[in-house]
C-alpha cells in the first residue's frame, strides 16, 4: 500500500544533533562547523533543550543525530532523558560503529530504532562515499543490533555516486533483518555545496524511473519503505512543512531550524539563548515559507535551483516538493 504522508500538528517531530563531531570523513556530510558548531552539548542541557518541545503537542518523537550521536558518553542519560519527558519514540542515526558500547547501555525498550547509514549495496560503492571498511562495521552494527532485540532502520542516501546499486539493496536488507528502509535525496549543502567532486543529486528523470519502482520491490519482501516526494505531480497541491507541521533541527550552536535546506545559512527562525527557545528577528526561514512561487520549494529555488527546468517562456515545467513530504509503501 502505497500512501502520501501527510503533514500534521498532532506530533512534534525534533531531529537533535547532539554533537558534529564525527569518525568519519563522508563525501556528502551536510554537517557544517562554521554554521553549525563544534562542541558537544552536556546532558544537562539536552535534557532543558527537550523540554522545550516535549509540551508542543499531543506526541513528541526525537531523533539524534550528529555528527555520530553514540560518540557523545552520556546518550543513554539523554535517551532516557526524552523518556522521562513524554517523548513517544526514540531514534539515534549511526554510522554503524555503535561507540561507548551503546548497545550495552540503552534497551529496546528506551529505544525505538537504531538508524543505519549504508550507501551501496557493495562494499567498493559504499566505501567510496563513507570511507574504506565502513561497510562491514556497518552490516556488523546492525547484525549485532539485531540479536540484541532492536528495530534497525536503514538510510540510503541517493546520488549520482550510488543511484545504480539502489536496486540491488532488496536482498540486502532482508539478509540484514531492516524494518524500515529511507530513501533520501542528497541536499546540496555541507560538503556536496563546498567540494567541486561532491557527489551530486541524480536528475529528475533518473529519480523517477527508480526510486518508485524500487521501493515497490522492497515493500514486497515486506519492508516499510520511506522516501521523498521531491516532485510533484500537476494535480498535486503544494504544502510547506515549515507552515503546517512541527519539525525541529537542532545545533549544538543553538540554531533551531524548521528546514533542513537551510541549515548552511544564518536563515534559522529559533535559537537557544540561555537555554530559551527565542524567536530570530526578521528576515530568516519563517518569512521564507509565507513566499508562493511556481517552482514549489521556496528554500529550493533559492538554495538548490538545479534540479529545475523551465519551457521557451521561463514558466517551470514541474513544481519541487517540500522536503518533508514523504512517499510511504508498506506491504499490505
Amino acid at each position: 500500500m502505497k500512501r502520501t504522508v501527510a503533514f500534521s500538528r498532532d506530533a512534534v517531530n525534533v531531529f537533535f544533533h547532539i554533537l558534529t563531531a564525527c569518525n568519519l570523513r563522508c563525501r556528502h556530510c551536510y554537517i557544517n562547523p562554521e554554521q553549525h558548531g563544534r562542541n558537544r552539548l552536556p546532558s544537562e542541557v539536552i535534557g532543558t533543550w527537550l523540554s522545550a518541545f516535549s509540551e508542543k503537542a499531543e506526541s513528541a518523537n526525537v531523533i539524534f543525530l550528529g555528527g555520530e550521536p553514540t560518540l557523545h558518553p552520556e546518550l543513554p542519560t539523554v535517551v532516557r532523558k526524552a523518556r522521562s519527558l513524554g517523548y513517544q519514540s526514540v531514534t539515534i542515526d549511526t554510522n554503524g560503529y555503535l561507540f561507548h558500547d551503546i548497545l550495552d547501555r540503552v534497551t529496546p525498550n528506551e529505544v525505538d530504532f537504531f538508524s543505519f547509514s549504508l550507501d551501496g549495496a557493495t562494499r567498493k560503492t559504499n566505501d567510496g562515499i563513507r570511507g574504506e571498511g565502513v561497510y562491514d562495521v556497518c552490516t556488523s552494527g546492525i547484525r549485532r543490533a539485531r540479536q540484541r532485540g532492536f528495530n534497525v532502520s536503514l538510510i540510503y542516501t541517493v546520488s549520482a555516486a550510488n543511484i545504480h546499486e539502489l536496486e540491488r539493496m532488496a536482498p540486502l536488507l532482508e539478509d540484514l533483518g531492516i524494518d524500515r528502509f529511507f530513501i533520501q535525496v542528497i541536499g546540496i549543502r555541507g560538503k556536496s555545496a563546498a567540494s567541486p567532486d561532491g557527489v551530486l543529486q541524480v536528475s529528475r528523470e533518473t529519480w523517477l524511473s527508480v526510486v518508485p519502482a524500487v521501493a515497490e520491490r522492497v515493500a514486497e519482501r515486506g519492508i516499510t519503505v520511506t522516501y521523498p516526494k521531491v516532485f510533484l505531480a500537476p494535480d498535486d497541491p503544494f504544502e510547506c512543512a515549515g507552515l503546517c507541521a512541527e519539525n525541529y533541527f537542532i545545533f549544538p550552536n543553538g540554531r533551531v531550524y524548521r528546514c533542513p535546506i537551510c541549515e548552511d545559512f544564518p536563515y534559522h527562525s529559533l535559537v537557544f539563548e540561555n537555554d530559551r527557545l527565542t524567536p530570530m528577528p526578521r528576515l530568516n526561514e519563517a518569512d521564507f515559507f509565507q513566499l508562493r512561487i511556481p517552482e514549489g520549494c521556496v528554500m529550493n529555488r533559492l538554495v538548490q535551483p538545479d534540479n529545475l527546468a523551465y519551457d521557451a517562456d521561463g514558466r517551470p515545467l514541474y513544481q519541487v516538493a517540500c522536503c518533508m513530504l514523504k512517499e510511504e509503501i508498506r506491504k499490505g
